[in-house]
Order: C-alpha cells, then sequence, then structure tokens
C-alpha cells in the first residue's frame, strides 16, 4: 500500500519527534517541513538526516507545493487554530498536538470547520497509548464492574526554561490536559462541573500557579481528583501520573510505569503485567489516524472527543479563577 504524504508544520522539540514518527512509519512519508523560521527545519532535517523533504517558512506555499495527504501541526498553540482552519478549509486532514485550540471559541469553530468540510481532525493525546493505561481501562471495564471514583497525582519538577516559566498557569494549561483525557478515557464518561485551585509555592521556579488540586464531576456520578505541581522537589510521579480507581468490585492502583495492582473483594490481591499494544505514544497516534485515513474506525482523540478534555481545562482555570464550582461546557 502507498503510503500517506505528510506535511509537519513546526521545527521545535516536538518537531523533531514527529519528524522521527513519520520517517519511520511505513505507512507514511515526510515529504515537507515548514517553520516561520524555514533555517530551523532545514536544521533539523539535516540534523536527522533526512532525504527529498521540501521545506519551507510558508503553509500555504508548502500545501500547494507538497499537496500532501494530511498535515501534522506541531507549530506553537497560539497558531493551532490557524494552521488547521487553513487546511481543513481544503480538505486537508489535520493531526494536531495538544491543545487543539488556545481558546474554547477557536476549538468550536474547528470543530465546526470539521463537520462543514467533511475533513478528518484529530490531536494526539499521545498518553493514552501506554500499555500501563491500557490494562487499567481493561481491569475497570472487566473486573472492576466500572470506575465510581478516580485519582491522579501528578508530581514533577522540571527546569524547562523559556515560556512555561513564565506561564500564568503552566501546569493546567501545558501539562494537566493529559491526565484530564486519560481520566474521561478510564471512566467512560465526560467532565460535568469542576471545583480548581492553584497555587505558586514559595520555592517556585515558575512565574505563575505551578501546584493545583482539582475535582471534578463525571456524567453517571463518577468523581476525579487530581492534584498535581510542576515544582516538586523529590519522589516524582511518573509522567503519566499515578492512579487510584475505586468500583463496586475493588479497587486498582497503576504507578504510571509497570506497577499495576487489583484488589477485588472476593477474588483478592494480585499484580498485573499489562500486555503490549500495538504501538505507544506519537507512535499509537499516527497509526491511528492514518487507519482512519485508510476507512477505519475514527482515532481515538477525534475533535469530537477532544475538545472535551480541552473543555476541562479551561473549565478549571475559571473555577480557579472565580473561587468557586463551575460548569465545563463544549
Amino acid at each position: 500500500m502507498t503510503p500517506l504524504r505528510a506535511l509537519l508544520v513546526g521545527a521545535g522539540g516536538m518537531g523533531k519527534a514527529w519528524a522521527r514518527a513519520l520517517t519511520a512509519s511505513p505507512e507514511a512519508v515526510l515529504a515537507g517541513w515548514v517553520d516561520l523560521f524555514r533555517e530551523r527545519a532545514v536544521s533539523a532535517g539535516t540534523e536527522l538526516g533526512l532525504r527529498d523533504v521540501m521545506f519551507d517558512d510558508d503553509l500555504a506555499s508548502a500545501l500547494g507545493r507538497v499537496n500532501p495527504d494530511f498535515v501534522v501541526d506541531v507549530a506553537v498553540p497560539e497558531a493551532h487554530a490557524e494552521v488547521t482552519l487553513a487546511c481543513l478549509e481544503r480538505q486537508i486532514p489535520v493531526l494536531g498536538e495538544k491543545p487543539m485550540a488556545a481558546t474554547m471559541d477557536e476549538a468550536r469553530t474547528l470543530v465546526a470547520a470539521s463537520e462543514r468540510t467533511g475533513t478528518l481532525f484529530a490531536v494526539s493525546q499521545n498518553r493514552r497509548y501506554n500499555k500501563g493505561l491500557a490494562a487499567l481501562r481493561a481491569l475497570v471495564g472487566t473486573e472492576l464492574g466500572g470506575a465510581g471514583q478516580v485519582s491522579a497525582e501528578f508530581y514533577k519538577g522540571p527546569h524547562f526554561g523559556g515560556f512555561r516559566d513564565e506561564m500564568d498557569s503552566p501546569l493546567l494549561v501545558d501539562m494537566a490536559i493529559h491526565t484530564f483525557d486519560a481520566a474521561r478515557y478510564l471512566a467512560g464518561a465526560d467532565p460535568v462541573s469542576v471545583f480548581c485551585t492553584e497555587h505558586n509555592p514559595s520555592w517556585s521556579w515558575y512565574r505563575g500557579a505551578a501546584s493545583a488540586v482539582a475535582e471534578f464531576e463525571f456524567t453517571n456520578g463518577v468523581r476525579f481528583t487530581y492534584q498535581g505541581s510542576w515544582c516538586a522537589q523529590g519522589l516524582d510521579t511518573s509522567w503519566d501520573s499515578s492512579w487510584r480507581v475505586l468500583g463496586p468490585k475493588g479497587s486498582v492502583t497503576w504507578d504510571g510505569y509497570d506497577s499495576l495492582v487489583a484488589e477485588m473483594a472476593e477474588a483478592g490481591r494480585r499484580e498485573v503485567a499489562p500486555p503490549p499494544i500495538p504501538a505507544e505514544g506519537i507512535d499509537g497516534s499516527l497509526a491511528d489516524f492514518i487507519r482512519a485515513l485508510r476507512g477505519g474506525e475514527p482515532p481515538m482523540s477525534e475533535c469530537h472527543d477532544n475538545i472535551r478534555s480541552l473543555a476541562m481545562v479551561m473549565a478549571a482555570l475559571e473555577s480557579s479563577r472565580a473561587q468557586r464550582r463551575v460548569r465545563v461546557d463544549w
């Protein structure tokens, strides 16, 4: 089967990661790479040893020259709506990085454009493609009797430097969507409301609030609690958070790595080895997206689904600033 031609937008760190994923996939070929600073894309291409790739600093020009089968949007978040809309209007499918847009109004515009043009738009929630998360979800569905209460803890202390250090809410805006999205995936439910507080510990190296606590109500009465910090000193969790899920038949925990423990009221306690899945991380996102382009099921984070995870972030921010519980609307 002929590989699909991809145009990559954005040549930062994640752009390089996507370039590696695209060149490694037997289903795709990296045909073009766009960045506002063309020399940055050229330099990244040279570093990765790429050949037969067209480089450009203008999206419209690149779309005409490459005629891609799909676009991978790894531009800065503020540009996601502009890039995605330009592609959808040309009926070119888009696989974007999170967040799908900088505001809910922009996100709704993109979902409407996908519907109007009949063109696939999905967001790479790459942390859904984790064998531990897949195993946890399977246990919740097959043995736990469903999720009634879900909790996640995320504690890391990365010194990124750059724009994250200057953001108003770096944890919620730049990272929490991964955990929020995974909670929806685990619970099989949608958000209804949230109460959230943020603060910035005295030792934080961020200008904005680097720590947050949020409590969500989901449909079917499910409750999800999140505690996190991006300036934690020691005892880090996994980047995928650590989890506990309670259900009518027992409890399951996952440390975000390989330790998955289930204890059921009637079956006792046991450790579970997560079985492998076809592809993890952005490789999984890409494979899922291409499968959909070839006529398969929509990818897990198709825009109609992913806007609900973005809405959780925006509602948490609103709640924190208003100091009250708010509805989650999308």
